[in-house]
């Protein structure tokens, strides 16, 4: 199954994460440029959406993304997960790490997210937005921020380590 997908199309880190935090307070989605890049295009990329559709209720994709078991249990990778707004996660093992910004309960979860293999002090905003779908969810992803170049390794990786394993273990 294709996920429907768009880029957003050279934002720089900084005005893609302040218009993101900006917008959080009011509840709004920065809109920066959209575009579908071509493979040879994805180089100066540095935002990404995502989207999946999943046969659960948002409150058990919620807790699946928050809940530190139930992240192991999809991605076979230790997780440490803190469920507060300020709260670090450790994902993958250390791979990836993070702080809440936001968190509404089955509807948003917001967070500051880094690989470790990135620059000291680097950071993305990653935004999970839930909405009901029939008896399942539909969930956009939006990850703003992220060093340029890491687009080719981010866009698929999302696919292989979230959604897809997500969808097994959430049936």
């Amino acid at each position: 199954m294709t996920y429907p997908r768009k880029w957003i199309d050279s934002v720089t880190r900084r005005r893609a994460i302040m218009s993101s935090l900006a917008c959080l307070g009011a509840g709004l989605t920065a809109a920066p440029a959209i575009a579908a890049p071509g493979k040879a295009g994805t180089a100066s990329l540095t935002a990404l959406r995502e989207e999946a559709d999943f046969s659960a209720t948002p409150h058990r994709v919620y807790e699946a993304l928050l809940d530190e078991k139930q992240f192991t249990g999809f991605s076979g990778a230790p997780a440490k997960i803190s469920r507060t707004e300020g709260g670090t996660l450790s994902l993958f093992g250390g791979a990836i790490v993070a702080r809440n910004v936001e968190l509404v309960a089955d509807k948003r979860i917001v967070q500051a997210w880094r690989d470790s293999d990135w620059a000291p002090g680097i950071y993305s905003i990653v935004k999970f937005e839930l909405t009901p779908r029939g008896a399942g969810t539909h969930l956009v992803m939006d990850q703003t921020g992220f060093p340029a170049g890491q687009f080719s390794d981010l866009d698929p990786g999302w696919r292989e380590h979230y959604w897809e394993p997500m969808k097994k273990f959430l049936r």
